[in-house]
């Protein structure tokens, strides 16, 4: 699979500008809209949450921020990953390529325009007068490790979306739902320690708070907890594979 990927390479670099150009064509702001969202996010969030939680956090604005961003990666991720073999129907049933090139595109389109809206991150850093300690090396394997997951997920949920339609809508409203089981608006420290232990079964929970062990509190992440989420990922990327290639046998028919 991997040699046929390597074959397939210049495909899937030209998927991937792809995908980040044909996500803001036609717009005015174009590519901005990757800091712009992000930005209308946190400040919605930061207006309204603290009255709501009764929040104290020093620098929530910066809080929120860091974690709104992976979170964005994560939501869109899912959301155009699920959809893409549908949305690339009449390719698939006229010309061969690896359909696995659909889902690594959507990922790693969405990985650039995270790196890219990063830059919002260093200027809260700043302003906020935290700054950046030297556990920003630890930094790309909280990436590489919610790529993995990321794509494991939307390898089974493309494959499955071909079959059942429905299905996009179903995970759109989980992924919505598991929102508010995440911390990205809260911290860990407010609920007891058996409901944090319920919190970080979600995978998301620690890479959300390995962001903000790096970047807001300047601490090494949870070693421990990133290990079992590396298990995870690995075992959620090697069924996202087997089930994809399982399925899409049936792609073109079913398209």
């Amino acid at each position: 699979m991997l040699k046929e990927l390597y074959q397939y390479r210049q495909l899937l670099k030209s998927n991937v500008r792809k995908e980040i150009r044909g996500k803001y064509k036609g717009s005015f702001l174009g590519v901005l809209w990757s800091f712009v969202n992000p930005l209308l996010m946190t400040l919605v969030y930061a207006i309204v949450f603290p009255f709501l939680l009764k929040s104290s956090q020093p620098h929530y604005t910066t809080f929120i921020v860091i974690a709104v961003l992976p979170w964005t990666w994560f939501t869109t991720t899912i959301s155009q990953g699920t959809s893409t073999i549908l949305a690339n129907g009449g390719i698939i049933k006229k010309v061969y390529f690896p359909r696995e090139i659909l889902p690594i595109s959507v990922v790693t389109s969405g990985l650039v325009n995270f790196l890219i809206s990063c830059l919002i991150i260093a200027i809260f850093l700043i302003c906020s007068g935290i700054g950046f300690s030297p556990y920003l090396v630890f930094l790309p394997i909280v990436i590489i490790l919610q790529y993995m997951f990321q794509l494991g997920l939307i390898l089974i949920t493309s494959a499955i979306n071909v079959y059942v339609r429905d299905a996009e809508y179903i995970i759109n409203f989980f992924v919505s739902m598991l929102f508010y089981a995440t911390p990205v608006l809260y911290s860990m420290s407010m609920f007891p320690g058996w409901v944090q232990k319920i919190l970080r079964l979600n995978p998301m929970t620690t890479i959300i708070e390995s962001y903000r062990n790096i970047f807001y509190y300047q601490t090494a992440p949870d070693f421990m907890m990133l290990g079992f989420v590396f298990i995870v990922s690995i075992v959620v990327l090697w069924l996202g594979f087997v089930i994809f290639k399982k399925l899409e046998k049936g792609f073109a028919e079913e398209l």
